[in-house]
């Protein structure tokens, strides 16, 4: 089942809780305080350009990567949208674990836990190893990442919400022992109907994610060859520990393998 199809038209109206001007500014001053004020960033995992859009106001040159070609047309089409058809955002359709750049970056950012979707420590090695080789040296790599304190507290749940042109049922099944996260996304789409009908083309998607503890992820760092800088708790900025849900990661380039 493909995810991120149906779900990319509707995704920023359903996703309109998240802070991302908030989010953004907090990374914006990671970058800052790191001396990455300017020059080429990548958004890994950047969906529908959202982040992506708001880094390149702060005066970033972006590239965003992503695996879902829906997201990315979502992306391309807002930049149309707000007269920016000229815009320089270059995204490309890639995994993550595979991705290529034509040569090297300041920094790479991934919010919105996509490293989440990354289910093996091994995958997270990979992808961690892929952005060391493209930083410059002493670039940054600052990402997010829901542990399994987050997964653990939202648990078997049900999710359901009622708009005018989307409906949607969000159903969250928690496994403790693998630590996987499921949700099971069914959505209902308003479509033209040609009268006054109102139809809803109605859509589901599987996503899978899992947990990691802050000790995890510290390991797969260490082992990629990065060198951490520090871990913080998403939501009060002080230093992550166990019970932190969303922890923001801030890791440096550490010489090429």
């Amino acid at each position: 089942m493909e995810i991120y199809k149906d779900f990319a038209s509707v995704y920023d109206d359903l996703m309109d809780n998240v802070p991302y001007e908030e989010w953004v500014a907090h990374v914006t001053d990671i970058l800052k305080e790191y001396g990455v004020d300017s020059g080429l960033v990548l958004d890994l995992g950047c969906g529908t350009g959202k982040v992506t859009r708001l880094l390149a106001d702060e005066g970033y040159d972006m590239i965003g990567v992503d695996l879902s070609e829906d997201m990315l047309s979502v992306a391309m089409a807002k930049e149309d949208e707000i007269n920016r058809s000229g815009s320089d955002i270059l995204y490309l359709c890639q995994d993550m674990r595979e991705f290529e750049l034509y040569g090297t970056v300041r920094a790479v950012v991934s919010l919105c836990d996509s490293i989440n979707y990354l289910l093996t420590g091994d995958d997270i090695v990979t992808v961690c190893r892929l952005v060391n080789n493209y930083l410059d040296p002493e670039g940054l790599f600052v990402f997010d990442f829901n542990t399994v304190c987050k997964y653990r507290a939202i648990g078997d749940s049900v999710i359901a919400e009622n708009r005018d042109d989307c409906s949607f049922i969000w159903e969250n099944f928690y496994d403790e022992e693998s630590h996987i996260n499921e949700y099971d996304l069914t959505l209902f789409i308003k479509e033209e109907s040609g009268d006054d009908t109102d139809v809803y083309r109605k859509s589901v998607e599987e996503h899978i994610q899992k947990g990691y503890s802050v000790e995890e992820m510290k390991a797969f760092i260490e082992k990629s060859g990065l060198k951490l800088v520090k871990m913080l708790d998403a939501d009060t900025l002080k230093d992550a520990d166990e019970k932190s849900e969303r922890v923001l990661t801030i890791a440096k380039e550490n010489g090429k393998l």
